[in-house]
């Protein structure tokens, strides 16, 4: 009997989840398309279930025109958050960065998540969502809105490097060769495909910045590891 109440107990602890949810309330600031901030509180959130272009990210339009499709995915949520920037945020999950993962609701009761995705400023994050926003990227898709509008790359494959022809020309990034070499006032650090830091790394030639094909031939021209 001891030894049934025992394991029960063991049972009902291992169930417990690591943090307690949290209902995160309060004026949003929008960082990306799919992170914002909430003024008051130490929360940074991250969209639960979706993947917006990265900030410095640029797509191409029906014409084949380049444009800031991240800045345009920012403004859209910034739009759907309104001018009061209320919002109401649902915990889900946490990040490897330690950020809330939620999914947030405007006092409109619009959910800025599935949102995203209908008007094309973001993708379902397939990866993680569980096809909570299936239908919303579906519709997306057909009626060619947002970023559906031409072609782009997937935002988790542009962190990892990958981008369309007219950005590597526009870049100068030669072709399989997606390490970036910074000089800053840290010295001269390259970062590789999937660090932190990575999207938001320009590379100005004219400053001595270049890009690597390989670790091997960044360390040998004087370039150190980002730490993250």
């Amino acid at each position: 009997m001891k030894r049934a109440l025992c394991l029960t107990f063991i049972a009902a602890f291992t169930a417990l989840p690591a943090y307690a949810a949290e209902k995160i309330e309060g004026r949003a600031t929008v960082t990306d398309g799919d992170t914002i901030a909430v003024e008051g509180t130490k929360a940074r959130i991250r969209l639960y279930g979706i993947d917006a272009p990265e900030s410095g990210q640029t797509c191409d339009d029906a014409a084949g025109k380049r444009y800031l499709c991240g800045t345009r995915s920012a403004d859209h949520l910034a739009e759907l958050i309104g001018r009061s920037g209320r919002i109401t945020c649902f915990e889900e999950d946490r990040d490897r960065y330690g950020r809330i993962v939620a999914e947030c609701v405007t006092p409109g009761n619009v959910v800025v998540n599935a949102e995203m995705v209908r008007a094309g400023w973001a993708v379902e994050y397939k990866q993680y969502s569980d096809g909570r926003y299936d239908q919303e990227e579906a519709e997306a898709k057909a009626a060619k809105r947002g970023i559906w509008q031409g072609t782009f790359v997937e935002p988790s494959k542009w962190r990892r490097g990958d981008r369309l022809a007219t950005e590597r020309v526009a870049e100068g990034q030669p072709k399989g060769c997606a390490i970036k070499g910074n000089v800053s006032s840290s010295g001269r650090i390259y970062h590789k495909p999937g660090q932190q830091n990575y999207a938001k790394t320009q590379i100005n030639e004219k400053a001595g910045e270049r890009w690597f094909c390989s670790e091997k031939e960044a360390v040998a021209a004087g370039w150190r590891a980002a730490k993250r």
